[in-house]
């Protein structure tokens, strides 16, 4: 009797888990990085309208500038430090994001934003597209593919989940093999329209998933390398 093959999972490596623990840093980062800029930002652009009507004797800068005058005369510009800063504390925060004490707290943390107005519609958008381009899961789209949408003539970008079954598949005329097909928008690709066409309706393309997410992000600026082989 033949031995069954080994189905053990092979395990990662440690260059795939620090890839893994990168993304998953970037995916908890960008959200809250992004959130609180545009939030500060805000804050700041009102601050400046405001405080252009305020005599300068009660600017709140001349107080900051005498409670802490620090002399920085000594401050050396590292060139790229600040990127191996944030290349670290990156993997660190994609690390303990994976744990169970760090999914604990971003839980908890997301549970407090979700109950600020306006702060968690915000960082709802911006995760969003950060799982999107950043996230490191498998995709149930294999491949990306042309399609005539909405009409004859003009052409989108979609991917190909699955073959349709049961009740839709039923309903599709004879001889006719539906695939689902999703149709995203740009540039948020999260969101879009889900098709049902046939097969022989679709296009193939050679570019991959990832490459066809990054076109559609991009609204068409970014292109793939031409892999379309020449003709002889």
């Amino acid at each position: 009797m033949e031995t069954p093959p080994d189905q053990t999972p092979r395990r990662q490596g440690w260059m795939g888990a620090m890839r893994s623990n990168f993304f998953t840093g970037l995916v908890i980062i960008a959200p809250i990085g992004l959130t609180a800029w545009l939030i500060w930002s805000v804050v700041g652009w009102i601050d400046a309208r405001v405080w252009a009507i305020v005599p300068d004797s009660y600017q709140p800068d001349r107080y900051i500038q005498t409670l802490f005058d620090i002399q920085l005369s000594d401050q050396y510009d590292i060139r790229g430090f600040g990127l191996i800063v944030f290349l670290v504390f990156t993997f660190v925060v994609g690390w303990l994001g994976k744990g169970f004490v760090g999914r604990s707290l971003l839980r908890w943390a997301e549970g407090l934003v979700r109950r600020m107005p306006v702060v968690r519609t915000i960082y709802g958008g911006v995760k969003q597209i950060a799982e999107t381009v950043f996230n490191q899961k498998n995709n149930s789209f294999d491949r990306a593919c042309l399609l005539e949408y909405p009409r004859k003539g003009i052409w989108v970008i979609g991917f190909v989940a699955t073959t349709a079954r049961g009740e839709v598949a039923a309903h599709a005329p004879d001889g006719d093999k539906l695939v689902s097909v999703f149709v995203p928008t740009t540039p948020n690709p999260t969101s879009g329209f889900l098709l049902f066409v046939p097969g022989r309706d679709i296009k193939e393309l050679q570019m991959s998933v990832e490459d066809a997410a990054k076109l559609i992000i991009s609204a068409g600026l970014v292109y793939p390398e031409d892999s379309v082989p020449t003709s002889a």
